[in-house]
């Protein structure tokens, strides 16, 4: 049984009420019943959500240490937390796949949403998609040897 990490960053929780014309009207247990859904009988599907830049840091932590793949949606830590972009390179440096999602398109948004410190060192970055973002994750992360 492989284990793939979900971590969502500040403000998510708070999916299905918040901004429902930008993100939508379902929540994360929405999410993490599509997700599991899809996943497979391989695959546990972890979601966790943490307006903590420190819990998400030590969830990255975890997914070395546990070589767990992740998919990553940090919210508004995107456009400005070094600390959690040096968390996810330590990801990706120890060879463990992690996707940066995004449920709106930052790029169609604010201009400060434009520019994410995370990108860089992700494995890959989706965005735009609604919940198909973090769908197109998982369908990566699950074909991957």
């Amino acid at each position: 049984m492989r284990t793939i990490l979900v971590l969502n960053g500040p403000n998510l929780g708070r999916l299905g009420s918040r901004e429902p014309d930008v993100y939508g009207s379902a929540n994360l247990d929405d999410l993490r019943v599509m997700l599991a859904a899809e996943a497979g009988d391989d695959v546990t599907i972890d979601l966790r959500q943490s307006d903590d830049e420190a819990e998400l840091i030590h969830w990255l932590y975890e997914a070395v240490d546990t070589q767990s793949p992740v998919i990553l949606n940090p919210a508004a830590f995107t456009h400005y937390s070094y600390a959690l972009r040096d968390a996810a390179s330590l990801v990706t440096k120890a060879g463990v796949p992690l996707v940066e999602v995004h449920i709106s398109n930052p790029h169609a948004r604010e201009t400060f949403r434009h520019t994410s410190v995370v990108s860089a060192v992700a494995t890959g970055v989706i965005a735009g998609f609604g919940f198909d973002s973090y769908r197109l994750a998982l369908n990566f992360l699950t074909h991957q040897p």
